[in-house]
C-alpha cells in the first residue's frame, strides 16, 4: 500500500485563489501533498485512489471559532427552549412555545428524579414569552421543595424557585447586582450575569465549565462537530487546571477523535499576572490537535437578556442598562499585562459601550506595548457601527460575529431590545469587509445549534425566524461567507498556515457536502446534507 492517498472530488473546493477548484487531493502523512487533476498529482508517483467522495464536495474543514465544550454534556439538563433542537445523539427536541409548556416539560422530567436531586433545564428564552417573564411563582408550581434552576439560552441569566432563593439567602434589599425583584421588593427568581448566579450554582452543583471536562463531555463534544462538518472548535471559556489539559491532550491526541480544540483561559478567574503566567504555561502545552495559550474576557452580557452594555439611546423598551462582568478599570489593567505578553485575548462584547470599551482598552495597550505579532479578538461584536470597524481596522483587531442571531433573535432585537436602526446593522459582516477587517462568524453553540453552512445561509441571506429581511445592506455573498467559516475563523484563531483552506503544506482536515454550496440556491446553502469530516487523512463518517 502506498504512503500516499488521493481522495476524488466531484469537486474540491480549495479557498486557495492560485487554485480556487480542483477534483482529486494527494494527502500524506495526514497533510496535503498536491491538489489539482488526477494528472497533475500523479507526478508525486505511487498512490492509492480513494473514490469515497467521488460523488460529493470536498471544502477546507469547517471551523467553528466559538463554541463551548458543554454543547455536548449540557443535554444532560432538560431542554426547554423556545427553538427545536436535536441532541448529539439525533434526537429530535421539539421548542416550547409557552410558560406552561415549559412547566409541563419540567413536571415530566421532575417525576423522574431522585429525592435529593435538583431539577436543572436549559434552553430557556422568555424573549419568545413576552406576555409576561416566567418567575419563581410560576417554577413553585413544579415544586415547592425541591430547587430549580432554569438556565436561559444565553446563559448569562436564570430563573429559580423558591427553594432555590431560600438555598442562597436570597432576601430582599440585598444590594447586589442582578437580582431581579418583585413589586413586593422580594427576588422573583430571575437572576442576572454570575455575581448573581453563582451562589445558586454553587449549591445546586451546576459546574457549566465541569460539563466539558469529563471524557464522556469531550465525546459527545467532538460527535456535535462531526455532524456539523466541522473539524475545528475553539472552546471559549475554560478554567484548565493541570489535570483537565491533561486528560483533554490524551482524548484530542487520538486517532479516532475527530477534533482539533482550541481551548481559552477564562481570563476573569485570577487576577491579571496570573492570567498572564498561567497563559504563558499553557501555550507550551499546545499539540497538533489540542491548541492553547489564548485567553477569553466576558465584559458585558446578553442583548436578548437586557444585560449587554449599550449607548445611548438605550435599550429600546425602557430597560435599564446592562452588567458588567469586569469593570472597564480593570479591563484596561488586564488587556494591558496580556497585551505585553503577546497573550491572544477573545474579548465577549456584545452591546455597543462594550465594544467601545473594549477598544478603547486595545488601543492604549498597543500604545503602550505595540505587538504586531498577536492579533486580538472581539467575540459577538454584535452592535459595532462602522466607526467601529474603522477603528478594529486601525488597531489589527479581528471580529468574530454572530451571524445566528440574526435568523433566532433577529425580530425581538427590532421590535424589543435595541429597535429597527440598530438591528438592522447587528452582526455586520459587509460593514466589516468594507472596513478590511479580517472576521469570522459563529454559532456560540450551546446557545444556538452548532452548523456553520447554517451560519453562512444567515451571513449571506439576513433572514429572521419570520422571514423579514434584516439588514439589506449587511449581506455578504456566498463565497464571503464560506470564507468566514474557513480562512476568516482560521485567521481569527491564528492558525491559518495549518487550517483554513486546500493548500500543501496544511493538515488534511475537509468537510465532505452532498452538494455544492457555491452552485444551489443560496437560501438552499443551509439545507446542504453532510457526509462528515476527514481529519489529519482520517474519515470519520456522520454515523
Amino acid at each position: 500500500m502506498s504512503s500516499i492517498t488521493v481522495y476524488k472530488a466531484k469537486k474540491v473546493i480549495t479557498m486557495d485563489p492560485a487554485c480556487p477548484a480542483a477534483d482529486h487531493i494527494a494527502v500524506k502523512d495526514g497533510k496535503i501533498l498536491a491538489v489539482g487533476t488526477e494528472k497533475e498529482i500523479s507526478a508525486w508517483g505511487d498512490h492509492d485512489l480513494d473514490e469515497t467522495f467521488k460523488d460529493l464536495v470536498i471544502m477546507p474543514g469547517m471551523i467553528e471559532g466559538h463554541c463551548h465544550l458543554m454543547a455536548g454534556a449540557i443535554w444532560q439538563f432538560t431542554y426547554v427552549g423556545y427553538q427545536d433542537r436535536i441532541d448529539p445523539d439525533g434526537k429530535f427536541w421539539p421548542g416550547v412555545k409557552s410558560i406552561d409548556d415549559v412547566l409541563d416539560r419540567l413536571k415530566k422530567a421532575e417525576e423522574k428524579l431522585g429525592p435529593d436531586e435538583p431539577l436543572v433545564a436549559w434552553g430557556f428564552d422568555p424573549i419568545f414569552l413576552m406576555a409576561r417573564r416566567m418567575d419563581k411563582s410560576d417554577l413553585d408550581q413544579v415544586s415547592t421543595t425541591r430547587p430549580i434552576a432554569v438556565i436561559h439560552s444565553n446563559f448569562h441569566l436564570m430563573t429559580v424557585n423558591s427553594a432555590s432563593l431560600k438555598l442562597a439567602n436570597y432576601v430582599a434589599d440585598m444590594g447586589i447586582d442582578g437580582i431581579a425583584l418583585g413589586e413586593d421588593g422580594t427576588p422573583n427568581g430571575e437572576l442576572q450575569e454570575m455575581a448573581a448566579m453563582f451562589p445558586i450554582m454553587r449549591r445546586l452543583n451546576i459546574n457549566l465549565r465541569e460539563l466539558g471536562r469529563a471524557s464522556k463531555s469531550l465525546l459527545a463534544f467532538g460527535q456535535v462537530c462531526n455532524r456539523a462538518g466541522v473539524t475545528t472548535a475553539a472552546d471559549l471559556l475554560n478554567d484548565l487546571p493541570d489535570e483537565d489539559v491533561e486528560e483533554m491532550t490524551e482524548i484530542t491526541s487520538r486517532e479516532d477523535y475527530p477534533l482539533r480544540l482550541h481551548s481559552m483561559l477564562n481570563a476573569l478567574s485570577q487576577t491579571a499576572t496570573e492570567i498572564r503566567d498561567r497563559a504563558l504555561i499553557l501555550r507550551q502545552k499546545s499539540t497538533d490537535k489540542l491548541v492553547l495559550g489564548g485567553v477569553k474576557i466576558v465584559t458585558d452580557g446578553s442583548i436578548q437578556g437586557f444585560t449587554a452594555r449599550i449607548r445611548w439611546p438605550g435599550h429600546f423598551n425602557g430597560n435599564p442598562n446592562g452588567i458588567w462582568n469586569i469593570a472597564p478599570g480593570q479591563l484596561h489593567e488586564l488587556v494591558d499585562v496580556l497585551n505585553q505578553a503577546g497573550v491572544q485575548m477573545h474579548i465577549h462584547t456584545n452591546g455597543d459601550e462594550a465594544i467601545e470599551v473594549a477598544l478603547d482598552a486595545l488601543e492604549a495597550a498597543r500604545i503602550k506595548s505595540n505587538r504586531p505579532d498577536v492579533q486580538h479578538v472581539l467575540q459577538h461584536c454584535q452592535m459595532a457601527d462602522r466607526a467601529h470597524f474603522r477603528k478594529m481596522k486601525r488597531l489589527n483587531v479581528h471580529a468574530n460575529l454572530f451571524s445566528n442571531h440574526i435568523y433566532y433573535f433577529g425580530d425581538k432585537h427590532l421590535e424589543i431590545t435595541i429597535g429597527p436602526d440598530r438591528a438592522r446593522r447587528m452582526d455586520a459582516c459587509r460593514s466589516a469587509a468594507d472596513m478590511g477587517v479580517t472576521y469570522a462568524i459563529h454559532s456560540d453553540a450551546p446557545v444556538t445549534p452548532m452548523a456553520p453552512l447554517f451560519t453562512a445561509w444567515c451571513a449571506v441571506n439576513r433572514q429572521t425566524e419570520s422571514g423579514r429581511t434584516l439588514g439589506e445592506y449587511e449581506k455578504i455573498s456566498v463565497g464571503e461567507a464560506l470564507y468566514a467559516i474557513t480562512m476568516g475563523a482560521a485567521q481569527t484563531l491564528q492558525v491559518d498556515d495549518r487550517v483554513g483552506s486546500i493548500e500543501i503544506g496544511k493538515w488534511a482536515d475537509f468537510s465532505i457536502l452532498e452538494d455544492d454550496p457555491e452552485s444551489v440556491d443560496p437560501m438552499k446553502l443551509k439545507d446542504i446534507p453532510i457526509w462528515g469530516t476527514v481529519v489529519a487523512g482520517r474519515k470519520f463518517k456522520i454515523q
